[in-house]
């Protein structure tokens, strides 16, 4: 499936992201402002030497959705290997179900800022959605980082089950693609 122009990432009108800055500058820029430097140092908190492109290695990416009587239901993909056999695989989904996507990666190089996770929904090649979430700035670490999505609802209904695939990728605030896959899912009425 071809990309589209209407996949692209919306920015913040006004906003200009900052110069960018190698982690030792970062350290020792602004040293006598205490609020920058707790920022800093928590950005900054583990991360190695750096040096080289940011890079966003992926780990995984679950599915996470809580039912009422207390259980959670979770399905995990595997993002570390090909991800062109990703839509081979759909997941199967319960229509009507709240769920969360979390993300584990880890992040190479330098300092990424203004990280993005943004995703487009299409059924029979038409886009039905897309969002785009604000993950925040990383340092580079050799620990996996993680983020989570807010709690969304799947659509229910006879006309919404089916099979449908999701472009998904990671982009900073220079509009630069980290990483870009396609995945798929097969909206069910129960869960198999």
């Amino acid at each position: 499936m071809a990309d589209h122009d209407d996949d692209a990432v919306e920015g913040t009108p006004g906003y200009v992201a900052p110069a960018k800055v190698g982690l030792e500058e970062m350290k020792n820029k602004d040293a006598d402002d205490e609020a920058l430097n707790r920022w800093k140092a928590k950005l900054l908190e583990g991360a190695s030497a750096g040096g080289g492109e940011p890079k966003v290695v992926p780990v995984a990416m679950e599915f996470i959705s809580p039912a009422e009587d207390g259980s959670v239901k979770t399905l995990k993909m595997d993002i570390t290997g090909d991800l062109t056999q990703l839509k081979a695989t759909p997941w199967t989904i319960k229509q009507g179900c709240e769920f969360k996507i979390k993300i584990d990666f880890k992040i190479e190089g330098d300092v990424i800022s203004g990280l993005k996770y943004c995703q487009a929904t299409y059924r029979k090649g038409i886009r039905l959605a897309k969002e785009q979430h604000m993950m925040g700035s990383y340092g580079p670490k050799t620990d996996v980082q993680t983020f989570t999505t807010i709690l969304d609802e799947m659509p229910s209904g006879m006309l919404a089950r089916g099979h449908y695939t999701v472009k998904s990728k990671f982009v900073d605030d220079d509009a630069k693609e980290h990483l870009k896959w396609e995945w798929a899912m097969d909206l069910k009425k129960e869960w198999d």
